[in-house]
């Protein structure tokens, strides 16, 4: 094979996938801070949630409400409300992986613009990232 149909094909295949690497890197972003979730009086706005289930369980809903039993609802002791902090090892290890998921949303990025600004065929390059966009989309809504 030769080298240019390499790249050719490196560019086709990047492109289609690049929607759903930017799609899990921002959401796997989202979820290494549990910003998906909702705990204490943090509430995620209902399209956050939505996407990390789509993430998650590949299924695009908010998680469903399950009603608490009566001794669950009830005040826990003041000292059970205290936890102790993540590690900080576990701390350091999500702001690392925060920093590969931005990398990975920059570098699909710039492939993004080198592909669809350089290479030759720009009309069928933007087809097949629109078709990588809406494949997702459709097999979802079926």
């Amino acid at each position: 094979m030769r080298l240019a149909a390499i790249r050719r094909f490196h560019s086709y295949f990047g492109v289609f996938i690049a929607p759903s690497l930017l799609f899990f890197a921002f959401t796997g972003a989202l979820q290494l801070f549990s910003l998906h979730e909702a705990h204490g009086a943090y509430r995620p706005p209902a399209v956050i949630e939505k996407l990390g289930m789509l993430h998650k369980d590949q299924v695009f809903a908010a998680k469903p409400k399950r009603p608490q039993p009566a001794a669950a609802q009830a005040p826990r002791p003041v000292e059970d409300r205290h936890e102790a902090g993540p590690k900080t090892s576990t701390t350091l290890l999500k702001w690392f992986f925060l920093f590969v998921a931005s990398s990975l949303i920059l570098s699909t990025g710039l492939g993004l613009w080198m592909a669809l600004a350089f290479s030759p065929g720009k009309r069928l390059l933007w087809l097949v990232f629109l078709a990588g966009a809406a494949l997702p989309v459709a097999i979802l809504l079926s």
